[in-house]
């Protein structure tokens, strides 16, 4: 396995921190002040979809219910990303303290993991970190004596369904049900696992939890920008010499990436991984944040002995294969996508069947009933859009006509 690397300058995830910390000062912090400083820091959800994560969690707060949940995300599908297992194995700490303080503030007494199928490896260490905060008094009944708090924490395997990434199709598994999107509204916070008011968060996002509330919502900010405050991690994999987990403000260009992990003739970044877009050089000055480059934390390096088309039918078959198949802007979008590709593949298409299929994509980003339909064209759309040239030069003069 490639060994994981870090860049830990101006660090946020990889800045101090000891076990328990964030659980002790529950003793000293209201749910109001919790509250306060992750509304301070601008805390968004890493997972990709950037929800306002105080926002999630007065909602729950706010909800009248006999039980609530806090279910934790480890459910890392995306293509290129792995960065949730690292924080999993390397700093559980800052993961398991985080979701005992989200249970406090919105009334939950119970935290789930639902965990990535094919992390199973990983699940007996977690288990027996579990028996030792309980040993600890950190999670548990009365947690370190607090008579009016207790949370414990349950670690359930999912079957490797990329749509189980997708909150609501989570929640579903979590049920014992088939993984497929659930309509919204309502929205997990109301009626979540079970029926009750449910707060889901990333990995990632409940890491970083766990320093907002020891360090305080501002000294979260002082890093990244005004609409993306924090670092991020990102997982980079690919054509460059140090691929690996990374930790970078955001507002980082990709261009400042591609010197960091030692990238040479880079062609093309996809960000976001296959559900995200691919970025050619001419745009490599651009910021990863929310407002610019969004991502989940997958970033995918391409050198120029890479051919953009296969690229692309990768992504579209790993999409074909993944969607739940429950709406069909996604079940059949997705299958006439990858036969264009397959039809440029081959010299037998038409430029004009091609553009109509670029319609396709933008009429399923606002039709699918979840993220996996609204983001799945994103690569063809952009792939096709800037690298035509390189696509189309080698197969063009064949059946394609206009």
């Amino acid at each position: 396995m490639e060994k994981i690397k870090s860049k830990r300058e101006g660090a946020v995830l990889f800045s101090d921190y000891t076990r328990g910390d964030a659980v002790r000062i529950l003793s000293k912090m209201s749910r109001e002040d919790i509250l306060f400083e992750i509304k301070t820091s601008g805390l968004k959800g890493r997972g990709g979809a950037g929800f306002p994560t105080a926002t999630k969690w007065m909602l729950a707060a706010a909800s009248k219910s006999d039980a609530k949940y806090l279910i934790c995300n480890a459910d890392e599908g995306e293509p290129g990303t792995f960065k949730d297992r690292v924080l999993l194995l390397e700093y559980p700490e800052l993961v398991f303290d985080a979701m005992i303080v989200g249970g406090f503030t919105i009334g939950a007494t119970i935290g789930i993991v639902y965990l990535r199928g094919e992390y199973e490896y990983m699940l007996k260490s977690l288990l027996d970190y579990l028996d030792q905060m309980r040993k600890d008094n950190l999670l548990g009944n009365n947690i370190l004596g607090n008579t009016n708090f207790s949370f414990d924490i349950q670690i359930k395997l999912g079957s490797g369904a990329y749509i189980c990434g997708e909150e609501t199709a989570l929640i579903e598994s979590l049920e014992g049900n088939r993984g497929e999107a659930r309509n919204r509204p309502p929205y997990p916070v109301n009626s979540g696992f079970l029926g009750k008011p449910t707060v889901v968060n990333n990995v990632e996002t409940l890491a970083s939890i766990a320093h907002i509330v020891t360090k305080g919502g501002e000294w979260f900010k002082k890093l990244g920008t005004d609409k993306s405050s924090g670092s991020k991690l990102f997982s980079v994999s690919g054509d460059c010499e140090s691929p690996g987990v990374y930790e970078l403000p955001f507002g980082t260009s990709l261009e400042e990436l591609l010197k960091i992990v030692g990238a040479q003739n880079t062609k093309a970044i996809q960000v976001g991984g296959a559900s995200g877009i691919c970025i050619p050089k001419s745009q490599f000055k651009r910021k990863l944040s929310f407002e610019d480059a969004a991502t989940g934390g997958s970033i995918m390096i391409f050198n120029e002995s890479r051919n953009m088309l296969h690229v692309l039918k990768n992504f579209m078959e790993f999409f074909v294969e993944e969607s739940c198949g429950q709406c069909t802007p996604c079940r059949a979008g997705n299958m006439k996508l990858l036969e264009g590709v397959e039809m440029i593949e081959n010299g037998d298409y038409k430029f004009s069947y091609i553009s109509k299929l670029k319609d396709l994509g933008k009429t399923m980003q606002v039709a699918s009933k979840c993220g996996l339909g609204q983001s799945s064209s994103n690569a063809f759309i952009s792939i096709l859009e800037n690298f035509s040239e390189e696509i189309f030069n080698g197969v063009r003069g064949g059946k394609n006509g206009n």
